[in-house]
């Protein structure tokens, strides 16, 4: 048996079924720090130094070169360059539908309200490298910033031992308008972002997955001001399925999660006891095969099917656990899915592999997890700007409003505020 099975669980249990793996927070956080502050204080000389000791790697420049850029894309398949091109495609087709038009509101004659989307000026993406480069993801995050209108767009990512970046890296930062490249990975590379060095640009926002390091870089440089696109622990998967499900693609879709990581999460909530034995099979068989095995079957360890009485149950249950990536393998797939409050991103149907949405699909793939879809959402082009109001009031509007904000603000006892609209009536 693979899976952890948990039959009829208590609602009272639920809680502690559901828990993610813990890390020992204090102990990371104060590595972290350490790496921080002196990156803050030294800028590249600590940034080389923390590359020399945590990528094996000596380097004397960090900025990626036009000529290597230009030299990637040669080495980049032609097949694999037309795959880049139609996931781009869609990704750029689903965001443009998020671009909204300033509407102007008028509450009352001469008050005119309206909001404006203004693209953050100087946004850091970061890209891991090393067994499993994920190209994919700058897709997903340049795309939109480039959409918002950014201006400066920072990639920083770490490099291999040979001091370069994976190929398709660098043709997929070039092909989506990336402004500058960095060979720099980990908790330096955030802190080279966050507090800009003698040749990394500082930036207003990061954004990107990382492992546990990068993960707990983000969340203190926040707490400096620097703002992050969500916070986000190990990646996972949920799949809710009925006597409907195709267990081999069942097994599939749980593999494909559980080879991201040891970490990574994969969770399966079932109305039929059998399935759980049928894809607890089909994930013997696959895991054969997978060049990722050992990783996935340290990931599967933790994981759990969970056989629950009806389809109410379930769906309250996978609520409770806000996935990451939420499969929807039942019969009347959608009708379910309305009733889903907790999700980062949702598949349904026996023919939406979780791998659609991380690749082509169009939507974004940058997600929240550990239980915070129950109040982030995934990365949209609204993470990449920021909406300004503006408000303008004519003298009649003025007149025919400033006797409500006059009382509101003697009211509150704001005298000041009141006079700075009573002087305006005087006049």
């Amino acid at each position: 048996m693979i899976m952890n099975v948990v039959t009829q669980p208590s609602r009272k249990d639920w809680n502690k079924i559901l828990l993610r793996p813990e890390l020992d927070t204090a102990a990371l956080q104060q590595k972290v720090r350490s790496v921080l502050d002196v990156v803050k204080q030294d800028g590249d000389k600590a940034v080389r130094q923390f590359t020399r000791q945590f990528d094996e790697v000596n380097l004397e420049e960090f900025l990626v070169p036009a000529a290597e850029i230009e030299a990637a894309a040669a080495e980049v398949p032609d097949d694999l360059k037309k795959a880049i091109a139609q996931a781009a495609s869609n990704i750029k087709c689903f965001h443009e539908k998020q671009i909204a038009a300033v509407e102007v509101v008028e509450p009352m004659p001469g008050v005119q309200c309206w909001r404006k989307s203004v693209g953050i000026e100087k946004v850091g993406l970061y890209i891991p490298g090393g067994s499993a480069p994920l190209f994919s993801t700058i897709l997903m995050l340049a795309i939109p910033a480039k959409m918002a209108g950014c201006k400066e767009i920072i990639l920083c990512s770490p490099p291999g031992k040979d001091g370069k970046l994976n190929p398709a890296i660098l043709y997929a930062a070039q092909l989506t308008g990336v402004s500058k490249i960095f060979r720099i990975g980990g908790v330096q590379a955030i802190a080279a972002m966050a507090y800009g060095t003698e040749t990394v640009p500082q930036v207003y926002k990061i954004f990107g997955p990382g492992n546990q390091y990068v993960t707990c870089a983000k969340q203190l440089v926040q707490q400096e001001g620097v703002a992050i696109d969500m916070p986000a622990g190990p990646s996972e998967v949920c799949v809710l399925a009925d006597g409907t499900a195709n267990a081999a693609f069942v097994a599939a879709d749980l593999l494909s999660q559980a080879e991201h990581g040891t970490d990574s999460q994969v969770l399966l909530v079932t109305t039929e006891e059998s399935l759980v034995e049928k894809v607890n099979k089909e994930l013997e068989y696959q895991l054969k095969t997978l060049p990722r095995k050992a990783m996935a079957t340290a990931s599967l360890q933790n994981s759990k099917a969970i056989v629950v009485k009806d389809i109410n149950e379930a769906i309250a249950l996978v609520n409770e656990y806000a996935a990451e990536h939420l499969i929807i393998a039942c019969d009347k797939e959608e009708a379910i899915a309305e009733r889903i409050t907790n999700a980062g991103s949702v598949f349904l149907g026996n023919y939406s592999p979780e791998s659609a949405g991380d690749y082509a699909s169009g939507t974004n793939h940058t997600l929240p997890t550990n239980g915070f879809a129950k109040a982030y959402s995934g990365v949209s082009l609204d993470s990449f700007v920021k909406k300004i109001t503006y408000q303008k009031l004519s003298k009649e509007g003025l007149q025919a409003i400033g006797n409500t904000v006059e009382l509101m603000a003697e009211a509150e006892g704001l005298d000041a505020h009141k006079n700075a609209v009573s002087i305006r009536l005087k006049q």
